[in-house]
């Protein structure tokens, strides 16, 4: 039967074909095609012959081709047919399409239709016809029945899109697009994971069509949507967990999205724009934390693998990093902002979560998060300052945006670096080779990361030693404070690596020989370095030991015997190598004395080789003769060549290593030794040469007392000028001598278990110290040598200072009162110890650690900080300043005030570096020492703690205040109030001690009046610090400026203010400009706050991102936000009203009053123009703003005019006054004049800007709000040629009339202006 079909259909006419198919049944052709189709023959010239012999225009024919279509489709559906049979059917089918009549063609997309929502398609081979069916049905243009209605071909196409909705390879219109993408859109919500990939993949091919902007803005939205939950999922009912998805799936389906979306940009840069752009513009309008999320910013990052959008991509996350920080930042400092914004997730810690999910396969996200870790490092990183140093803000706590977006970008490095393990090589590349390249600029940030990876996984950067034994070629040529740094971050991979530690031993043997002093001091801080941590074995364990390791760190010395056998033959050839320094220059050697302390307590069986090695150097400067004076040979330490003189051995340095180190033998090792009797003779040995050691620091001792400064050639007399070789001589001599007494105090006092002849010897130490000291000072003082600056490091150890002020103020052992009883007359080696202390903690702040023994060990220096303040605490409550001034009229500070000085610097210094440990310190700080009151000491909260040192704080400046006038003393005021200032930062806002410290500033302000402009300012910046973490300042201001309206008077001379008195603190001196300017600064914070809200508001009711009915619902939940934006607005502008009418005197009060004005007017503006956007969407305006505008109008614009014309006639009357001076004079008068009135054109622009939104504002809101506004005066700058003649012949007249004692006067009277305009 085929083959009478398929030669029926190979003749020319079709008559016989027709004539035989219509013999057959309908069963027989589908049966015929079903055997032919399987058996994979002939069934494509069959399908062919059939269709050929079923024509369109004869009814059976049609009839008959549907029957065999939806047969052929039933059979590819089934899955029975070979691929190329499948293949070759369907295509035969699509050509086929085209000759059906329409309504065939209605009825066979229906059963498509109704096929995929009975999902009864098996493989969806035969959707490819769908579009081919629907493309057909478009080209015909008869009418087809459609319900009740009729429809021709291209509406039905539309009809049969809306009931499907797929229409990617059919022609479609803008409209039907965007119909398509919502309704696919809509979709996903209802459908499972697995399944959405493949269709966002056919929405972002249909949006080549356009639409572009629904497809990202829903895709991106729905998965925010899907994050959100998930993570409110987690972190509620565990429960849940069973339902939710799980979290690996989301990220899989998420990673496989953001793919889909990276290659479609690819392919259309303008998918790529449009995504940017959605999200600037969100970030633009307000507030782009809301928009973007995990999800957004994972796909941003991909993004960046496409070139053209790299730099774009990067630069936007970095503007949003640092954004997000300044609105933290801005939130944290105003209680005002707390009460109206909720808090919400930061883009910070949502980087941090795709660096967390981009473990789930992300790796196209990696490069992206490696790209801008390195961005916001190199842009926010520590900067340079303008002498060199750089400005170390690794340790502080510090607040700002810069400091926490680079942080943030370490972060970022450090995680990327713990998940992917294919981008380590590249991070750990990029930080060395920006350690190495950017030597000039600070790098202590990418130093800190270094160590950091170091520290997470020492044996994994192993693989990576290549390319740190490629960044040791370049230690010589690097700072030494960055080869300490560097070296100190990858010590623990030199334990690890034998190759990368021979090699580092290579390069610092050649830098130790190299010409440049830098490289030869970074070879003895490599080498230092190693042997503090290559212990040799019977080392004593350190618990001192400052560098943690992490585990993997601890199980890589498996061999441990092995280890320190093999370490001590190392260690020893090392310090072979470091003798040889001791010939070169005083800084090497220096270096050198500084780092065997250090040493020596890490590797104690090392003590020998050290100690010998620093007797026999003391050894060459010693005058062993017990009766000869002086006992050190000064001359020896000074190098002369030609007329240049220098220091060759830093004498005080030796002397100073070598008693650290003797106290800590005697302390650590002789008692361990007591308890085993072995080894004796070598022990003997031994002990020997630290006798001797002992008994040469008690012959140095007792022959420095004996000599005189003329023993020294350093009487009175002698010479210290800079520009002579024997003054410069002398003045490194002094410094020696000066330096040596400092040790031999220590030594003394360490030794001395309280005897007195030791406290004796100590204080006759220190009497030659300040003999020295007060020679050069006075020298210094008539030639201001350079020299005086090195006086400042003491070489005290921060213990012996602790132990020394313990010892002076708060010993009270009968059998020790005596002895110190010596110490304590001396009233100048009190305030010496203080002085110390202070140096120290100074120190400390400047540079994050103290010279001398611990002083890089943070806790030693924590422990002794808190031993120093709790002595320096208990001298001043006790002893108050008036009580010590009123006994004695010495010079310079008493002990008392140089007491407070030191609290006030440690509580700084403690906030900056030891935040964490706030508890741990104010619980040393208590006084009573009760061991059973300890557990219940853990309950007591940082707060309580603080409020209790404030409390006596409090006294010390009630008891100041309530003296007599002339007994102020200023500059203890001032250090109390900036103490009471940083304890009040540890109070919790929300705490009753908060609000106590508030209202009792409060109380100070108002009731108490000193004419002492330091005082008043930090008094005031303490009030208004509190008051802005309690509510908003704005009621403070209003009544401060009534205060300085009163005291200064109005500018219409003949009215009289009444004077308010809210605050005592503002008086005649004080409102002007003290208070005037800080009340202003406070001022320019509020509009900051409220022009900030502004612009949250905009973006919220923005018309581009919202439709009509949520921005209506936007402006009701705005309803407070607006209320209190008002409410500000509306005290602020009273406050300006008040001082508008002072008569300010000319200068900075006036200008900053005038800028201030014009950003109230651009903030006014700005809510004018808000409420222009809000009209379109509510159609109104309400009642208060309206209150708000007609306050503008009547208290506040027309004040301004008036005041600008007092401006400038109080200008112009100082410009007459003094244009009788010479004519420098009348240039650098005109330049003033020209400076001061510069504000002027802006606020009068400000005020017309003002004004035109308005007039806006009134014809959209139906309101009129220009009733209440006077219109401006004439302002048109015209010149009037007249008055300017009249002027230039009155200037004319001056001049011929000017006599010299009329000069005279007025230069008298000049300097009195300029110090009331300061």
């Amino acid at each position: 039967m085929d083959q009478k079909i398929l030669s029926l259909a190979a003749e020319k006419t079709t008559d016989k074909l027709q004539e035989f198919l219509q013999t057959l049944k309908e069963d027989d052709l589908t049966n015929l095609l079903q055997n032919q189709a399987v058996k994979g023959k002939v069934a494509g010239a069959l399908l062919r012959a059939i269709f050929k012999g079923s024509p369109c225009s004869e009814e059976a024919g049609t009839l008959r081709r549907h029957k065999i279509y939806t047969y052929c489709i039933q059979l590819v559906e089934s899955g029975d047919l070979q691929k190329e049979t499948a293949s070759e059917i369907i295509g035969l089918l699509m050509l086929e399409a085209h000759y059906f009549p329409a309504p065939l063609l209605v009825e066979l997309a229906n059963e498509f239709i109704s096929a995929v929502r009975d999902s009864s398609l098996v493989n969806g081979k035969s959707l490819e016809l769908l579009p081919i069916i629907l493309t057909a049905l478009a080209t015909k243009k008869e009418n087809l029945a459609y319900g009740k209605g009729v429809l021709s071909g291209e509406e039905y196409k539309k009809q049969l899109i809306n009931t499907l909705c797929s229409g990617r390879d059919v022609p479609l219109s803008a409209e039907e697009v965007e119909f398509v993408v919502e309704k696919a859109l809509s979709m996903f919500s209802k459908m499972n994971l697995q399944e959405i990939p493949p269709l966002v993949y056919q929405l972002l091919v249909l949006s080549s069509k356009g639409s572009r902007k629904s497809v990202l803005e829903g895709i991106t939205a729905f998965f925010n949507a899907v994050d959100k939950q998930h993570n409110e999922d987690q972190s509620g009912d565990e429960l849940l967990d069973v339902v939710t998805v799980p979290s690996g799936e989301l990220r899989h389906v998420e990673g496989t999205i953001i793919l889909h979306i990276v290659f479609a940009i690819k392919l259309d840069y303008e998918l790529g724009r449009e995504l940017l752009k959605h999200l600037k513009v969100a970030g633009q309008q307000g507030d782009s934390n809301n928009n973007l999320s995990p999800f957004s910013i994972a796909l941003l990052l991909s993004v960046t693998r496409i070139q053209r959008f790299q730099e774009q991509v990067l630069d936007f996350l970095k503007t949003s990093v640092v954004k997000s920080f300044k609105d933290l930042q801005l939130l944290q400092g105003s209680k005002f902002l707390q009460n109206l914004v909720p808090h919400r997730a930061y883009v910070s810690t949502m980087i941090l979560e795709v660096v967390k999910n981009s473990v789930h396969s992300w790796d196209h996200v990696t490069q992206g998060l490696v790209e801008l870790g390195f961005l916001l490092m190199d842009s926010y990183g520590p900067k340079k300052v303008l002498d060199g140093k750089a400005i170390e803000t690794s340790l502080s706590l510090s607040k700002m945006p810069n400091q926490h977006a680079c942080k943030l970008g370490a972060n970022i490095l450090l995680e990327t670096f713990k998940i992917h393990e294919m981008v380590r090589q590249e991070i750990l590349e990029q930080v060395l080779n920006r350690v190495v390249t950017r030597a000039s600029s600070p790098i202590s940030h990418f130093l800190d990361l270094l160590s950091n990876i170091v520290t997470y996984a020492p044996l994994v950067l192993q693989s990576c030693s290549s390319k740190v034994t490629e960044a040791f070629d370049y230690l010589s040529f690097l700072p030494l404070q960055t080869v300490q740094r560097l070296l100190k971050a990858v010590q623990p991979l030199l334990k690890v690596s034998m190759s990368m530690r021979d090699s580092l031993i290579l390069v610092l043997r050649k830098a130790m020989f190299a010409n440049q002093l830098d490289a030869r001091k970074s070879a003895v801080a490599g080498f230092l370095l190693l042997l503090k941590n290559f212990k040799v074995l019977g080392s004593l364990s350190s618990s001192q030991c400052s560098q943690s390791l992490s585990v993997s760190q601890v199980h890589v010395d498996v061999h441990g015997h092995y280890n320190s056998v093999a370490n001590e033959t190392f260690c020893l050839e090392i310090m072979d190598s470091l003798r040889r320094c001791l010939s070169q220059q005083a800084d090497v050697r220096l270096m050198l004395y500084e780092g065997f302390y250090d040493v020596l307590r890490r590797n104690s069986q090392l003590a020998n080789s050290i100690m010998q090695t620093l007797l026999s150097q003391l050894k060459q400067f010693y005058e062993p003769k017990p009766d000869l004076l002086p006992p050190l040979k000064l001359e020896a330490c000074i190098l002369a060549q030609g007329d240049k003189i220098s220091l060759q051995e830093p004498l005080d340095y030796l002397l100073c290593c070598i008693q650290h180190c003797l106290a800590w033998y005697k302390n650590t090792v002789i008692p361990l030794q007591q308890g085993e009797e072995e080894e004796e003779e070598e022990e003997e040995e031994e002990e020997a040469f630290y006798q001797d050691l002992d008994d040469i620091l008690e012959s140095i001792t007792n022959r420095m007392i004996k000599s005189e400064l003329e023993d020294f050639e350093l009487d009175k007399s002698a010479d210290f000028s800079q520009s002579t070789s024997i003054g410069i001589k002398n003045n490194i001599c002094a410094f020696l001598v000066m330096g040596v007494c400092e040790v031999l105090i220590e030594y003394n006092f360490s030794i001395s278990n309280f005897s007195k002849n030791k406290l004796e010897d100590v204080l006759s130490l220190f009497m030659c110290y300040k003999k020295l000291s007060d020679i050069l000072n006075e020298k210094a003082g008539k030639g201001k040598t350079k020299m005086a600056s090195k006086t400042n490091d003491s070489f005290l150890s921060m213990k012996c200072v602790s132990g020394l002020l313990t010892a002076l103020f708060r010993d009270s052992i009968q059998s020790h009162q005596e002895s110190l009883s010596v110490l304590r007359s001396n009233n100048e080696f009190m305030r010496y110890a203080v002085n110390v202390a202070l140096q120290k903690v100074q120190q400390l702040k400047e540079t994050g650690h103290m010279s001398g023994p611990d002083g890089q060990n943070p806790d030693k220096i924590f422990q002794n900080l808190c031993d120093i303040t709790r002595v320096l605490l208990w001298r001043y409550t006790s002893i108050p300043t008036s009580v010590e001034e009123s006994g004695k009229k010495e010079k310079g500070k008493s002990i008392s005030l140089l007491c407070l000085e030191g609290l006030q610097k440690i509580f700084s210094a403690v906030q900056q570096f030891y935040q964490p440990k706030i508890q741990q310190f104010l619980r040393a700080l208590d006084v009573t020492d009760k061991e059973g009151e300890e557990r219940e000491d853990a309950d007591v909260s940082v707060t309580q703690r603080t409020a209790f040192q404030i409390r006596q704080f409090q006294r010390s400046l009630l008891n100041l205040l309530s003296g007599q006038e002339e007994d102020f003393n200023s500059k203890e005021a001032v250090l109390l109030v900036t103490v009471l200032t940083s304890l009040s930062k540890l109070l919790d806002p929300s705490s009753p001690q908060f609000l106590q410290m508030l209202s009792w500033t409060s109380k100070i302000c108002k009731e108490n009046s000193r004419e002492d402009a330091l005082f008043c300012k930090s008094l005031m910046n303490l009030l208004f610090s509190l008051h802005v973490l309690y509510k908003s300042p704005v009621t403070l201001l209003r009544d401060l400026s009534q205060d300085i309206h009163g005291h200064l008077g109005d500018i219409d001379q003949d009215i009289e203010v009444e004077k308010t008195n809210h605050f005592a603190i503002v008086n005649l001196r004080m409102a002007a400009p003290t208070v005037c300017l800080l009340v202003l600064s406070q001022a320019e914070k509020v509009l900051e706050e409220v022009d900030w809200l502004i612009t949250k508001l905009k973006g919220q009711v923005s018309q581009e991102t919202l439709s009509e009915e949520a921005s209506s619902q936007a402006v009701l939940s705005n309803h407070p936000v607006e209320k209190a934006i008002i409410m500000q607005l509306g005290t602020l502008l009273t406050f300006f009203h008040e001082l508008v009418q002072t008569a300010l005197p000319s200068g900075s009060c006036v200008d900053t009053l005038l800028k201030d004005l014009c950003k109230m007017y651009i903030t006014l503006t700005a809510l004018v123009r808000y409420y222009l956007q809000v009209c379109r969407s509510s159609g109104g305006i309400p009642k208060n703003m309206e209150k708000l505008v007609k306050l503008s109008g009547s208290h506040l614009t027309p004040l301004c005019y008036s005041f600008i014309s007092y401006v400038q006639k109080s200008k112009s009357l100082n410009y007459t006054g003094e244009k009788k001076e010479k004519t420098a004079a009348i240039a650098t008068a005109m330049a003033r004049v020209l400076r001061e009135t510069k504000p002027i054109p802006n606020l009068i622009f400000a005020i017309e800007q003002y004004e035109k939104f308005l007039i806006h504002l009134s014809k959209k809101s139906k309101v009129n709000l220009m009733q209440h506004m006077k219109l401006s005066t004439s302002r048109d700058f015209k010149i009037k040629g007249n008055i300017l003649d009249m002027v230039l012949r009155e200037e004319g007249e001056d001049e011929n009339e000017e006599g010299t004692a009329s000069e005279y006067g007025e230069q008298n009277k000049e300097p009195a202006k300029k110090r009331r305009k300061k």
